[in-house]
């Protein structure tokens, strides 16, 4: 699953967690989730906080759907 972060234009603390908790999900039924387009600002945040080596993020979606063969 791919998701186009390109209209993210504000991200706190409720929005890091449900990025995790649909990791979360995700991994719980055997789905990749990927993160796309995430803005420098959001991209900055992930980082900081260390969700970067949690979250697989991916420049582009082409990117993200190329890395998983589809």
């Amino acid at each position: 699953m791919v998701l186009d972060l390109s209209g993210v234009t504000f991200c706190d603390s409720a929005g890091l967690g449900a990025l995790l908790a649909a990791q979360r999900l995700a991994k719980a039924r055997d789905t990749v989730l990927a993160l796309a387009c995430a803005p420098p600002t959001l991209r900055r945040i992930l980082e900081l906080t260390g969700a970067d080596q949690v979250l697989t993020l991916y420049g582009t979606v082409d990117d993200a759907v190329t890395a998983f063969g589809a």
